[in-house]
């Protein structure tokens, strides 16, 4: 029984053998990667699109061959970058151009079906850079009754390539989109920013962390208020001199809150344009980090003295 088996299994590897390499000696058309790089960039230049690409070229030739460039190695053409220079921070390869840099890496019996793109474009710049800030997009939500209290960036901004056009027009560079929701604890995050044409961007990943502070509804009393417009040799004296003020914050962001952080005023010029016995006063200003801030009386008694 033994003898038996080994015999099969030899007729049986033998026969695979056979097959095998009547199957590769088919012809196929197979589509693999082909990596596109740039080469001698001149000092004084930036690469403002990418240094590298990959682009999909469709082969045929026989089995054998086609394994080879799918599993022996990759295919890589270079690009050289003073010959397809073509000024004012743009360069191209034709069609034509780039079939045949390709044809040089390959075999003299594989023929290209198609490529995919069938042309290759780079831009760049003499230098020119803008820093920027850093922002994120996406969705964000953290758990119900918890809110973003803080968030904080690693770097906190980037440097930017482009051309003059571009680089007025970018403000911040925003991230790539985000997808986080249902969390309560500080969430940090490593992510890519957002490509953008024809511009660079150092460092291109970002870290980015997102406090949290639980809800609370709270007040602050002792704002003292304050008189605006006011001409000289004339005082404006409130009753009361200070209110409290309504609000929601997080937990740990309301420990350190002083009546001082926030801005009441009283407008003289309005006083005198509509004359009562009490004067509006309104809320100017609020921390950040502060909601639905309201104060607890809008009226209060006045009274305008000489200096």
């Amino acid at each position: 029984m033994s003898k038996q088996l080994l015999v099969f299994l030899f007729f049986l590897f033998l026969s695979g053998a056979f097959w095998l390499i009547l199957t590769l000696n088919e012809t196929y058309e197979q589509e693999v990667k082909v990596l596109i790089r740039i080469k001698g960039v001149p000092r004084n230049a930036v690469l403002t699109s990418s240094e590298t690409d990959t682009i999909r070229v469709t082969l045929r030739d026989k089995g054998w061959v086609i394994m080879g460039y799918l599993y022996n190695h990759t295919t890589m053409v270079n690009i050289p970058f003073k010959t397809y220079d073509r000024g004012q921070g743009k360069g191209a390869v034709s069609s034509s151009e780039l079939r045949r840099l390709i044809e040089l890496q390959l075999e003299s019996s594989t023929s290209i079906i198609s490529m995919k793109p069938d042309r290759v474009d780079f831009s760049y710049n003499n230098g020119e850079r803008k820093r920027v800030p850093v922002r994120w997009a996406g969705r964000v939500i953290p758990e119900q009754l918890y809110f973003i209290s803080h968030v904080q960036y690693w770097p906190d901004s980037v440097d930017v390539y482009a051309s003059s056009e571009k680089l007025d027009s970018i403000r911040a560079m925003f991230t790539e989109p985000l997808n986080y929701a249902g969390f309560r604890d500080t969430l940090m995050v490593d992510c890519r920013l957002a490509h953008i044409k024809d511009v660079k961007v150092v460092p291109e990943y970002v870290r980015i962390g997102f406090f949290t502070d639980v809800l609370t509804e709270e007040s602050i009393d002792g704002v003292t208020i304050q008189a605006i417009n006011m001409p000289k040799g004339k005082v404006l004296r409130t009753f009361p001199q200070k209110v409290k003020v309504n609000f929601i914050t997080g937990v740990n962001q309301f420990r350190s809150l002083r009546p001082e952080d926030f801005t009441v005023v009283a407008d003289y010029q309005e006083i005198m344009q509509h004359p009562s016995d009490k004067c509006n006063i309104y809320l100017r200003n609020v921390p950040h980090g502060i909601s639905r801030a309201t104060l607890e009386m809008k009226q209060v008694d006045y009274l305008i003295e000489e200096e």
